[in-house]
């Protein structure tokens, strides 16, 4: 079905992808080729993990906004409690 694509489509799938908008890069998958969730994902994936080998320097990282996120809950959380022991002892 990727034969189905024009080169603008692709641009625009690419573009979605490397501004880390995955959700939006199968979309556009989707209606262009009218294929079901599964397949496009999957197109879609390997689509990324091409454009991060050949793109690396500027392809934004798996997962590290995740876990940032997590990191700052964390201190922050555990800063609390150490605020609520202390205060209440």
């Amino acid at each position: 079905m990727a034969d189905e694509l024009t080169e603008k489509e692709i641009g625009q799938i690419s573009d979605a992808l490397l501004a880390n908008r995955k959700i939006e890069a199968i979309k556009i998958y989707r209606e262009t080729t009218g294929c079901g969730l599964m397949e496009a994902k999957e197109f879609i994936e390997k689509l990324e993990d091409d454009l991060r080998e050949e793109y690396s320097d500027i392809f934004p990282e798996r997962g590290k906004g995740c876990a940032a996120v997590f990191l700052i809950g964390l201190v922050l959380a555990t800063t609390g409690a150490v605020f609520l022991f202390k205060l209440n002892s």
